[in-house]
C-alpha cells in the first residue's frame, strides 16, 4: 500500500493499465503515470531542500505533524 497520495494514484493507474487492452488508453495511462512520477521527484526534491535549509528540529517536527514534509 502506498504511503503518499501520489503513490496511491500511481498504484491505481498501474492497476488500470493492467486491465486495459486498448493501446490508446494504455498510452494515456502510461503518460499519466510518468507525470505522477515527475511530481513525486519534485516533491522529494522540495522535501530534501527543506531538510537541508531548516536545521531546527522543532520546526521540522511541526512541519511533519502538519503533513507538509515526510
Amino acid at each position: 500500500m502506498a504511503e503518499t497520495t501520489l503513490g496511491t494514484i500511481d498504484e491505481l493507474l498501474e492497476g488500470a493499465f493492467d486491465d486495459v487492452d486498448d493501446p490508446d488508453v494504455r498510452y494515456k495511462l502510461r503518460s499519466a503515470r510518468q507525470l505522477v512520477q515527475v511530481l513525486q521527484q519534485r516533491q522529494d526534491s522540495l522535501d530534501e531542500a527543506v531538510h537541508d535549509t531548516i536545521d531546527d528540529e522543532e520546526i521540522m517536527s511541526t512541519l511533519r505533524d502538519l503533513g507538509y514534509i515526510d
